[in-house]
């Protein structure tokens, strides 16, 4: 079994392009730990234990005590990381549009993009013919990273005397106004297109102004043959839907009032999204709509962070978004 108690850690660890915890899974690897009471900790968590740093409940140490031996300091970057993931992680409305996320190690980036012969239809092959093609290629564009971010500001009282708990609660509402900053990036895509053009079409209303259980259902047919299992809506067009006959099924309202979500009677998962334009629902496939490329993980001025000069230290994410299936995507309006 490894020694974890024997590892030197210092700053420059942050600078090998990798993160502290893989970095420590190298030098101390979880699977030694099998059957042991380390068992279901990852490396990091073995050197806060290492320390005696309690980062949850309410008997958990103050943020000082990460700044006790050189050592221990160079865990903070890592636990503010984290705590911002989280908050970031917390936002399931991002998490449930995106199809798939692709981290890079850059600033450039480019999609792809599928077109399949015959509009995808695969009619039946006589026999020594020759069978249709679908063409991958990179998208003539680049995804459009943006960087979203909050500059840390904390008193030296703040570091000495508060519990790691209520910091830790701090740090993830970082992350979860990272989160909605990019939830309107993807909506912006998925209406505008992401620069290949490849804006979403449109469904009109069959009467200006007013929604009908017959405009979801030219919805959910003019998404076909891709499925509508997810639906966005601003505030105005979320009261209007609820208002809907269709929409007070026994089921769906006992499924809001036990869960706070929302379902339609269509099946796709409706999703409020109070920063979307009024007066229109964007459906999608989730599945085959987008895709989310982030440059790296969670960028911080780590070594402020372990000099404890935290009076004005940055947190920042990268991210972008792109189409992988245009027509995965519809907008009612």
């Amino acid at each position: 079994m490894s020694y974890f108690d024997n590892i030197r850690l210092e700053k420059g660890m942050y600078n090998s392009g990798r993160g502290l915890t893989e970095i420590l899974e190298e030098l101390d690897p979880s699977e030694n730990y099998k059957g042991s009471s380390m068992e279901g900790l990852d490396a990091f968590q073995r050197q806060l234990k290492r320390f005696d740093i309690k980062v949850g409940g309410s008997h958990s140490d103050p943020v000082m005590k990460f700044f006790e031996t050189s050592d221990s300091a160079a865990l903070f970057p890592e636990y503010v990381a984290r705590a911002v993931k989280q908050g970031i992680d917390s936002s399931d409305r991002l998490r449930n549009i995106v199809a798939t996320k692709t981290i890079i190690n850059g600033m450039d980036y480019r999609s792809v993009v599928s077109e399949p012969a015959n509009g995808g239809e695969m009619n039946p092959v006589a026999e020594g013919a020759i069978l249709p093609g679908t063409s991958i290629r990179t998208s003539d564009n680049l995804v459009k990273l943006q960087k979203r971010g909050r500059m840390l500001v904390a008193s030296y009282e703040a570091i000495k005397y508060q519990r790691l708990d209520l910091f830790t609660v701090m740090l993830r509402q970082i992350g979860a106004h990272i989160a909605r900053e990019q939830l309107k990036d993807a909506v912006d895509v998925i209406v505008n297109g992401d620069g290949n053009n490849n804006a979403a079409s449109t469904v009109s209303l069959t009467t200006a102004g007013t929604l009908t259980y017959g405009d979801l259902i030219k919805l959910w047919a003019g998404i076909a043959p891709y499925e509508l299992n997810a639906m966005l809506a601003p505030t105005d067009m979320m009261q209007k839907l609820m208002a809907l006959t269709e929409m007070k099924d026994a089921v769906a309202g006992l499924t809001f009032q036990g869960t706070g979500k929302m379902i339609t009677p269509l099946g796709a998962q409706l999703l409020h999204i109070p920063s979307m334009t009024s007066g229109s629902i964007i459906g999608l496939d989730k599945n085959c709509a987008l895709e989310m490329v982030q440059s790296g993980n969670i960028v911080m001025d780590s070594d402020k962070l372990i000099d404890r000069q935290l009076e004005r230290t940055t947190i920042s994410c990268i991210a972008g978004f792109a189409k992988i299936v245009k027509d995965a995507s519809k907008i009612l309006a």
